[in-house]
């Protein structure tokens, strides 16, 4: 058994452990980022979301079945994205930074984990089901478009797809990254 000045020994020789000076305002300043960060991204769902909308009264889409389904699957796929990140706002909001430090990581811990799987497994399906409705919609543009316009909305479509999906993944790096920061610096 150790003696008592032994075991004073060994906890006087521990390292000092000090919090990062303004570790708490960095944090802070993470947290906020992150917020808005998904505020911009439901303005252009949103704005991307009102687009289809007009597109289809213009269109006069009502009468037309798979035009009703191709930009259903857009238009809704896009609602439940703004929906998440409503959702993950809220949900940030409600950690309490003036808890317990334990208790604070452990709900960023799950904040980050659930983040993960909106990134990983969500919007994966989404950006599927958003493309599966412009598949659908592609013979009623050939059909009613000229072959170099209807050529033009392919090819731009897939640059954009493909230009997006680059945004999309640093995007979601970045945000990784920052939350990666927040469960770190605890």
């Amino acid at each position: 058994m150790n003696s008592f000045d032994e075991i004073q020994s060994k906890w006087n020789k521990q390292d000092e452990i000090r919090p990062p000076k303004d570790g708490f305002q960095i944090l802070m300043q993470e947290i906020e980022k992150i917020k808005n960060k998904q505020k911009i991204t439901n303005y252009v769902l949103f704005s991307t979301c009102l687009v289809l909308v007009g597109f289809f009264f213009y269109i006069s889409g009502y009468n037309n079945k798979r035009i009703i389904l191709g930009l259903a699957l857009m238009i809704g796929s896009l609602v439940v994205r703004i929906i998440i990140e409503i959702l993950s706002i809220q949900n940030i909001k409600k950690i309490n930074s003036g808890r317990d430090s334990r208790i604070f990581k452990e709900e960023l811990l799950r904040y980050y984990s659930e983040r993960r799987i909106v990134h990983f497994v969500v919007t994966p399906l989404i950006v599927t089901l958003y493309g599966i409705g412009f598949v659908i919609l592609l013979p009623l543009f050939k059909a009613s478009l000229s072959t170099g316009f209807y050529n033009y909305i392919v090819v731009s479509s897939i640059v954009i797809l493909l230009v997006l999906g680059l945004f999309i993944t640093k995007q979601i790096k970045k945000e990784l990254e920052d939350l990666r920061v927040l469960r770190d610096s605890e």
